[in-house]
């Protein structure tokens, strides 16, 4: 494996797995959310609303980081490697 490819690995396992660590956290913040606010909803009205909202967060929130993710996992030589380049140029300039 060369160089390149490797760096371009590496950045993306990367992304991938801060991608997956903010979901994660995004579950975890909306859950705790949720729990610490349920026994302060009256009416069971707003807590159907409120419990619809926070799936719908979480669902579609977790649905576009995998799309995002398997969109990354598809392109990635075009996607990091046009970073790498960038980087490395910079380094040269003394700007990083």
């Amino acid at each position: 494996m060369s160089d390149l490819n490797q760096r371009i690995e590496a950045m993306y396992r990367s992304d991938r797995r801060g991608a997956w660590l903010l979901i994660a956290l995004l579950w975890i913040a909306i859950l705790f959310v949720l729990f610490m606010t349920w026994p302060h909803i009256p009416d069971a009205t707003i807590r159907i609303v409120v419990l619809i909202g926070a799936a719908a967060i979480l669902v579609f929130n977790t649905a576009a980081i995998a799309a995002m993710v398997k969109h990354y996992a598809e392109d990635k030589e075009f996607i990091y490697g046009l970073d790498i380049k960038h980087l490395d140029a910079m380094r040269k300039q003394g700007r990083m």
